[in-house]
């Protein structure tokens, strides 16, 4: 058993076993593409079908060599996200297409493009960055709302009369404001507050400026710091652990420190006392 889990791990751990793997996980999704071709799908459905079944075949033994390579940990396997992941997303396809679960297949079935993730190291390490990003982007998020909040107020009782079609009220205020950021068609907005009054850019030049290049500036450092710090943790991982023989040699070489510190001691201590004793007769 121990020979097979040894070569279960040579298995999964070599780079061309994790190559068909995203090979796998591409054609799927060429498959997936090509079922939604009527013509295709009329013509080549059988074989579409059976092609999904190959790649959901192939992850089955993909996952049972991952367990074998940990075993007899298999709970090794699960202490792992992405192996999670991967589990979940076989399960899902395993669902029967038809009746009510129908459409679970069919989403399982996309679930499976999305193992590209969990498949190539780099994929992995921007959605490590992103997860890590989560609490400081729901704070620039929280900020980002009470800008929201207080522009759509303003614009409320600025415009609403005059242009109900973008202000009627506080909801409507909100989805324009909305828009306003992502800086498409906003000109148009700003045309109809500027026939009520000329200042009006001020409001709308002050939003853009806060609401995008400010917050939209935090929500990108954000990320970019943490996958900083997520590519740093991943060279940690990277690096050998240290052998045994690094060890044993970092040991004997403390030891010998050690050795060379006693001496000295010995060797101060012996000329201290030989200080005094020659002060002692100088006295006498």
């Amino acid at each position: 058993m121990q020979q097979v889990s040894q070569f279960a791990e040579r298995l999964v751990n070599r780079a061309a076993f994790e190559y068909t793997i995203i090979a796998l996980i591409l054609g799927n999704g060429v498959l997936l593409g090509l079922g939604t071709f009527p013509p295709l799908e009329q013509q080549y459905g059988d074989l579409l079908h059976l092609g999904n079944q190959i790649v959901l075949a192939v992850f089955i033994i993909e996952a049972l060599m991952k367990m074998i390579a940990v075993a007899p940990r298999v709970d090794m396997y699960f202490r792992d996200g992405w192996n999670v992941f991967d589990f979940l997303v076989i399960v899902f396809s395993l669902v029967p297409a038809t009746g009510e679960f129908a459409m679970i297949a069919r989403m399982a079935r996309l679930l499976r493009v999305l193992r590209l993730i969990s498949a190539i190291r780099e994929l992995r390490l921007i959605v490590a960055a992103l997860v890590r990003s989560i609490p400081s982007v729901g704070h620039v998020m929280l900020l980002m709302s009470i800008l929201v909040y207080i522009y759509a107020i303003i614009g409320y009782q600025l415009f609403h009369e005059h242009d109900p079609t973008h202000w009627r009220n506080l909801g409507t205020s909100v989805l324009t404001l909305f828009n306003i950021i992502t800086l498409e068609g906003w000109t148009v907005i700003l045309d109809n507050a500027m026939q009520l009054h000329t200042w009006a850019w001020l409001y709308f030049v002050s939003y853009v400026i806060i609401g995008t290049f400010v917050v939209i500036n935090l929500f990108i450092a954000i990320i970019i710091n943490n996958l900083d710090e997520a590519k740093t943790e991943r060279l940690r991982e990277l690096e050998p652990p240290v052998s045994r023989e690094e060890l044993l040699r970092e040991l004997r070489s403390t030891q010998d420190a050690l050795r060379r510190l006693e001496h000295r001691l010995e060797d101060s201590g012996t000329s201290g006392a030989d200080g005094q004793d020659e002060k002692g007769n100088d006295g006498q």
